[in-house]
């Protein structure tokens, strides 16, 4: 007797549903409360974040944080999840266009510096030899709202600038 392979497997199937139920309550949320004042900008780099955390799940990184600031540092870390046994801190930036600056070219040398401040005061919770990394990611929609983004992941990046 040979075993009957399920048409969706659970993790999958799961992420699948908690993304379609997010943008279903992004769309309610847009067409059922009052506009907030969030520059369209924003909200692009808002909806990046979102999509490069389902990827990066995909990719098997096992996500702990989401936008995580410090009382110590200036700035924030927009991802921060665990490749295997490498804390990685991510930074992404969202781009609707490919034509000027690509997006890994814009973590500049004040973001790095600030990153860098903030993952030290987020490592002190970790035992000196944690191993961890600084990745970017660079989302890029062609059309905003409809299509799906394409998604670059830069592992290992430089924090010095």
């Amino acid at each position: 007797m040979t075993p009957t392979r399920h048409f969706f497997s659970a993790p999958l199937f799961s992420a699948q549903l908690t993304r379609a139920i997010i943008r279903f309550l992004d769309w309610l949320a847009d067409h059922t409360l009052p506009p907030e004042k969030i520059a369209t900008h924003q909200k692009t780099g808002m909806r990046g974040e979102q999509d490069a955390y389902f990827h990066l799940r995909k990719l098997g990184y096992t996500m702990v944080a989401r936008n995580f600031r410090s009382s110590h540092s200036r700035g924030e870390i927009d991802l921060i999840g665990w490749d295997k046994d490498v804390l990685c801190f991510i930074e992404v930036k969202t781009r609707t266009t490919k034509d000027v600056k690509p997006g890994e070219a814009a973590v500049d040398q004040y973001k790095r510096r600030m990153i860098k401040a903030v993952s030290r005061d987020y490592l002190r919770r970790f035992p000196p030899s944690c191993q961890w990394r600084f990745d970017v990611v660079s989302v890029y929609y062609d059309q905003p709202k409809t299509s799906q983004p394409q998604i670059e992941v830069f592992r290992n990046s430089s924090l010095t600038a």
